[in-house]
């Protein structure tokens, strides 16, 4: 869920923030040895959810939120200066032709609920900035959520549900704008109440069963044209367009993840819907899906069964071929990411009510694949059509002992691949962290 209600969350930490004592804003972690840096200077900034795109083409800045608008921070200096400021604008994403960032006005998305979560009635308006100059430019008016831009920026992509439904009933704005999603709350069968962990699980299902139904469309940027890609009572969510193909798209069927088959791509004129990955054995799940950098690779958690075996897995689209990379309980994220170079991975660790229930996973992870090879060089006869397994190798970057995970960190390698961005509520109050790969020394 997308960190919203940044507004709010600056008139409700700013007392908080003005009572503490100045933190230093860099620092060796004691446990890791790894330099953080505090980018983030006040309260309401946030980064962007971590399979969006935060990043000029040139790799110089990134995108950000803040309370008074949207900004661009320097990723040399970690300076940081407005763009556009104003009230109710929500961060899409950044360009990945041109230096641009586009944003929504007027957007009064439910607090908890995704983009694509409700919207039936809403009108957004869509714009565009110039990062470096602040020109900006409406594209359009549209009743739906905008969620993904293709690679030559040509089209936005969204989606639409006939009626809004609120992941959590009176859930609070203050909650979702400190932890970017509802204060998940349910009672089990025997009544009592459920952990947070379990109660969105209850939420989401809640919102699956009501089988709404939606649409995904396209808006052309240059003519505001809009088109209906795929109309469903499924619930559509978690759009991504290809970073290489301009008219491929993934998205997801949102809901308990054992219940659904997840993972889908379509062509933007409604052709070729296929389905990523298929389960296997019952409690199998796969999901917080993204692509990689040059669009050859579809990478995704997957657990089988769920919270006891854990994988990163990657779906080859030319061949169809699979990798799967193993990892511990411990090592277990809410998200991965995949460096530039697709050498490197990420994870942003989870806490002990989780999914994986992890004693220890309250870190900032890097992952170093390796393959595991054939036993004295003896293949199996159909080896090339088997998954390619293979495990992560990991290094502690973070301690986030003190972060709250109802706050998903949402971890970005920077272009450069020297560091790693993220967002924690460690210090009390949310801000933007970022780590550097490299030991301190």
């Amino acid at each position: 869920m997308r960190f919203l209600g940044l507004l709010s969350a600056a008139l409700l930490f700013a007392g908080l923030a003005h009572a503490q004592p100045q933190a230093p804003r860099e620092w060796v972690d004691a446990k890791t040895k790894h330099r953080i840096v505090r980018i983030s200077t006040a309260p309401g900034m946030a980064s962007l959810y971590f399979n969006e795109n935060a990043f000029t083409p040139q790799g110089d800045l990134m995108a950000i939120s803040t309370a008074e608008g949207i900004a661009a921070v320097d990723l040399k200096t970690w300076a940081i200066r407005p763009i556009v400021s104003g009230e109710r604008l929500r961060l899409l994403f950044t360009g990945r032709k041109n230096r641009t960032v586009y944003y929504t006005r007027a957007d009064i998305t439910p607090p908890g609920a995704s983009a694509g979560s409700g919207a039936g009635a809403r009108m957004t308006q869509v714009w565009v900035a110039d990062m470096d100059t602040g020109k900006t430019r409406m594209i359009a008016e549209v009743r739906g959520g905008i969620a993904a831009l293709n690679a030559d920026e040509t089209l936005l992509a969204g989606v639409r549900a006939e009626r809004d439904m609120p992941l959590q009933p009176g859930g609070s704005r203050a909650a979702a704008a400190n932890f970017g999603q509802a204060a998940y709350a349910a009672n089990g069968p025997d009544g009592k109440p459920l952990t947070f962990a379990e109660a969105k699980e209850v939420r989401l299902n809640d919102r699956l069963e009501a089988k709404i139904p939606m649409e995904i469309f396209t808006i052309n940027i240059a003519t505001g044209e809009r088109k209906t890609v795929r109309r469903a009572t499924d619930w559509l969510n978690h759009l991504q367009f290809s970073p290489t193909d301009p008219n491929l798209l993934m998205f997801c069927h949102e809901g308990v993840w054992h219940k659904v088959d997840r993972i889908w791509t379509i062509r933007t004129d409604g052709t070729q819907l296929t389905k990523i990955h298929t389960r296997t054995m019952n409690m199998e799940i796969a999901g917080h899906e993204w692509w990689s950098p040059d669009g050859k690779t579809i990478w995704y958690d997957l657990q089988t069964p769920r919270g006891e075996v854990f994988w990163v897995a990657g779906y080859d689209m030319e061949t169809q071929k699979r990798r799967w990379y193993a990892l511990d309980r411990n090592e277990w994220s809410v998200h991965f990411n995949i460096s530039p170079d697709q050498k490197l991975f990420a994870g942003d660790g989870g806490d002990s009510e989780m999914v994986a229930h992890a004693p220890d996973g309250k870190w900032i992870y890097l992952f170093r694949p390796r393959g595991i090879p054939d036993v004295a060089g003896i293949r199996a006869p159909n080896a090339e059509s088997l998954i390619a397994p293979g495990r992560f190798d990991s290094e502690k970057l973070v301690d986030m002992s003190k972060h709250d995970y109802r706050l998903e960190p949402n971890v970005h390698f920077t272009p450069d691949g020297k560091w790693l961005i993220f967002r924690s509520n460690m210090e009390g109050v949310p801000h933007i962290y970022a780590v550097e790969l490299a030991p301190a020394q």
